[in-house]
C-alpha cells in the first residue's frame, strides 16, 4: 500500500497533529504498516471488514484507545492514484480494477438490460470513487430509522448533532445546522461553472426554491435547489479513510490490509469469533476478541453473512451452507436510486468544473406529498445509458440533468449462486419494478425537461439530444431504457424489529453475539440523496455503541 498523501497537503505544513509535513507524515505510516502487516497477530480486540464510509470511522474511532487492538480488512488495493485523489477524475475509476464491477440480472422492466452497479473496491470504499456528494438525509428519513429501531439516538435530531460534530464546514456560517473543527471538511462547490447558477435559476422558474446549502433547513420540509455540498478540497478527493483512518495509520493498535478477502465469519456455536480471509495467497483465519463488525457494502454483506450461515435456511441448505441462524431477510430489500439521463448540447463548450456536477435540486413528483422523492444533480457532461447513448447519439460537448428517484418503492434481492467466497452474487436490482416508481421517473424526466428548457438555461443548449417531446409509450420507453444507477446500493441487511429485519437498533445481528453490521446495508429504506454522508453516521453510531459496551 502506498501512503502519500496528495501534494497539495504539503504546503500546508505540519498535518494531523503529528508536527510532521504530509509527505513525513506518510513514510511514518508506510513503515508502521509495513512492520505490522509483517507479524500479525492471531486475534485483534476488534476486526472492521471494509475501509469504506463507515468502516473507515468505526475503525479510527476505536483506535483513538491506544488500549484497544484494530484490524482493518480491505479487499481492494491502494488509494494513491490520480483517479481517486484528483476531484475530477473520479469516472475513471469506473469499471477499473478499484471497482467491484457488479452487474444486475437482465430485467424485462428495464427492456431486459442488465444495469452495472459500481462499487469501491479500494481503501475508502464508494468515497475514493464517488462523486464526492455530502448528503445528509431528509429529516423524515431519520426519524423513519429511529421508529423502525424504537431508538430516538437514530432520530433527525440525534443525528443533527453528530452531523455538526463531525463537519468541518467551509461555507457560509450556519452554526445551528453546520459544524467547524471535524474531521469532514465540506464546502459548497467553489467557483462554479456559469451554467450552475442559471440552474438555479431555472428551478426557481418552475416554483422549487433555493437555499444557501442543501442540507441543514433544506432537508427539513419539501425540498429545493442549491450548489452541491462537496468532499474536495482545492481539487483533491477527501475521502473518508484519509479523513478518518490514515491519520491513525502511524499508531501501533491499528493494523490495516489491502488485498484481504473476507470469505466467512468464523463460529463456536452462536458467538462469532473471528473472520476467515483470503491474504497474500493463502487462507488465513484470525480471531476478534471482542466483536467483528462487517462494513462491507450492502452487496458484499449480505454474501459474507450468508456464506456464513447467516440467512435463509432454505437458502441456505440448497446450496449446503450450514445454517448458523435463520435470518430470512439477509440480502432482501435491496434499494437504490435509478438515475435517468436528459440531455442538451452545449451552445459554447464549456469546461467542466469540480466534481463535474455542481447543483442538485430536491423536489416531489406530484404535490401532495409532504416531503422530496426526486432528486437531480446537473452533470457539465453528457451521462446516459448506453442503449440510450446509441439511440439518440451523444454530444461531443453537453450538460445533463440526471434525475434519479430517491424513494424507491421498488425492492430488490441479493443471492448466492453457489456456497464458496469466489462463486459470483445475483443481484435482482428490480429497478422500476413498482409502478410508481415509473411514475416518479417520468414525472421527473418531465421536470428535467422543464428546467432545461426554460429561458435561464437556453443560452447554454444548442439543443435538446434526449429525450425531447416524448409522450405516452415513447417516454416510457425512454424512462425504462436511460435507467442507471445512482450508486446508493443499500438496505439488504435492514435495522428493525419484523422477521425481514437483520439487525436490531445497535447494530447487533439478531441471534447470534459479537457480530455487528456497520454499512448502508443496515438502512431500513434508502436516505433521500446521496448516501456517503449517512454511511459515515452509521459507522459513527457502531462506534458510539462499541465503545459503551465495553466501556472503551
Amino acid at each position: 500500500m502506498s501512503a502519500e498523501l496528495n501534494p497539495t497537503r504539503e504546503k500546508q505544513g505540519p498535518v494531523f497533529g503529528s508536527g510532521l509535513s504530509a509527505g513525513e507524515f506518510a513514510e511514518r505510516v508506510r513503515l508502521n504498516q509495513r512492520k505490522l502487516r509483517s507479524d500479525l497477530k492471531l486475534q485483534y480486540d476488534v476486526i472492521v471488514c471494509g475501509s469504506g464510509s463507515s468502516g473507515s470511522v468505526v475503525a479510527r474511532r476505536l483506535a483513538e484507545n491506544p488500549n484497544v487492538s484494530v484490524l482493518l480488512l480491505e479487499a481492494g488495493g491502494g488509494d494513491d492514484v490520480p483517479s481517486i485523489m484528483d476531484a475530477d477524475k473520479w469516472p475513471l475509476n469506473l469499471g477499473s480494477e478499484r471497482d467491484w464491477n457488479f452487474q444486475s440480472q437482465p430485467d424485462s422492466r428495464l427492456n431486459g438490460r442488465s444495469i452495472p452497479l459500481n462499487m469501491g473496491k479500494v481503501l475508502g470504499g464508494g468515497s475514493s470513487i464517488n462523486l464526492m456528494a455530502w448528503a445528509r438525509g431528509h429529516q423524515s428519513d431519520w426519524d423513519f430509522f429511529a421508529k423502525e429501531a424504537a431508538d430516538p439516538a437514530w432520530s433527525y435530531a440525534s443525528v443533527l448533532q453528530i452531523y455538526r460534530r463531525i463537519e468541518d464546514w467551509h461555507g457560509a456560517p450556519d452554526p445551528k445546522y453546520r459544524g467547524t473543527g471535524g474531521p469532514v471538511f465540506v464546502e459548497p462547490a467553489p467557483t462554479s461553472n456559469p451554467i450552475a447558477p442559471a440552474m438555479l435559476e431555472g428551478a426557481r422558474s418552475v416554483g422549487i426554491p433555493t437555499f444557501e446549502n442543501q442540507n441543514g433547513r433544506m432537508m427539513e420540509g419539501e425540498g429545493g435547489a442549491s450548489i452541491i455540498d462537496v468532499r474536495a478540497r482545492a481539487g483533491k478527493r477527501q475521502s473518508v479513510f484519509r479523513s478518518y483512518t490514515f491519520p491513525y495509520m502511524d499508531r501501533p493498535n491499528l493494523t490495516v490490509l489491502t488485498h484481504a478477502l473476507v470469505t466467512r465469519l468464523i463460529f463456536e456455536g452462536k458467538r462469532a469469533t473471528g473472520v476467515e480471509m483470503f491474504y497474500d495467497g493463502k487462507t488465513h483465519r484470525v480471531g476478534a476478541g471482542l466483536e467483528v463488525v462487517l462494513s462491507l457494502g450492502a452487496i458484499q454483506t449480505p454474501k459474507v453473512l450468508m456464506q456464513s450461515g447467516i440467512g435463509d435456511q432454505d437458502e441456505l441448505q440448497r446450496l449446503g451452507i450450514p445454517v448458523v441462524e435463520h435470518l430470512p431477510g439477509v440480502g432482501q430489500n435491496f434499494q437504490d436510486h435509478p438515475g435517468h439521463g436528459c440531455i442538451w448540447e452545449y451552445q459554447e463548450p464549456l469546461p467542466p468544473r469540480n466534481t463535474l456536477p455542481e447543483v442538485t435540486f430536491f423536489w416531489k413528483s406530484f404535490s401532495g406529498r409532504e416531503s422530496p422523492d426526486l432528486q437531480t444533480c446537473q452533470g457539465e457532461v453528457p451521462l446516459s445509458s448506453a442503449e440510450n447513448a446509441a439511440r439518440f447519439g451523444l454530444p461531443v460537448s453537453g450538460w445533463t440533468l440526471f434525475g434519479g428517484v430517491v424513494r424507491p418503492k421498488s425492492r430488490g434481492r441479493i443471492r448466492l449462486t453457489g456456497p464458496h467466497p469466489l462463486d459470483p452474487v445475483q443481484i435482482e436490482a428490480n429497478f422500476l419494478s413498482h409502478p410508481d416508481d415509473l411514475k416518479a421517473a417520468i414525472a421527473c424526466v418531465e421536470l428535467c425537461r422543464e428546467i432545461g428548457n426554460s429561458a435561464a438555461l437556453r443560452p447554454f443548449a444548442r439543443r435538446e439530444v434526449m429525450p425531447g417531446n416524448l409522450k405516452g409509450a415513447a417516454l416510457e420507453r425512454f424512462v425504462r431504457d436511460a435507467a442507471i444507477t445512482y450508486w446508493h446500493q443499500t438496505c439488504t441487511a435492514k435495522m428493525g424489529r419484523d422477521a425481514m429485519s437483520v439487525v436490531d437498533g445497535h447494530l447487533n445481528v439478531y441471534g447470534v453475539t459479537n457480530l455487528r453490521v456497520a454499512d448502508g446495508s443496515i438502512m431500513p429504506r434508502v436516505t433521500t440523496g446521496n448516501t456517503q454522508a449517512p454511511c459515515v453516521i452509521i459507522g459513527e453510531q457502531a462506534a458510539g455503541i462499541v465503545r459503551t459496551q465495553y466501556r472503551l
